[in-house]
């Protein structure tokens, strides 16, 4: 009788320890998912970083309404070095 009771006690608490397990579990992966969707500016950073210095250039100069040959004169470089750099052309 008496072991039956500490059976009974034993089966119970490895249940306790399963559902607490699943738990935290749930909780981490709500915790990480929270994370990422807070980390969106985070990784749009990461992406801006991660474009060379034409898309860059040719991103904030089509924005701006400027023209390659303005930009050219601006950094005392041709018109076509400029077009070099935004197509991927030439990086001097």
């Amino acid at each position: 009788m008496l072991l039956a009771t500490w059976g009974t006690a034993l089966n119970i608490l490895v249940f306790a320890a399963l559902v607490a397990a699943v738990i935290y579990l749930f909780v981490l992966i709500v915790r990480a998912l929270k994370k990422y969707i807070g980390s969106k500016a985070v990784r749009e950073e990461k992406q801006a970083a991660k474009r060379t210095l034409g898309e860059s250039l040719k991103e904030h100069r089509t924005q701006r309404h400027m023209t390659q040959e303005f930009v050219a004169e601006a950094l005392g470089v041709s018109r076509q070095t400029v077009s070099k750099w935004e197509n991927g052309v030439s990086h001097s």
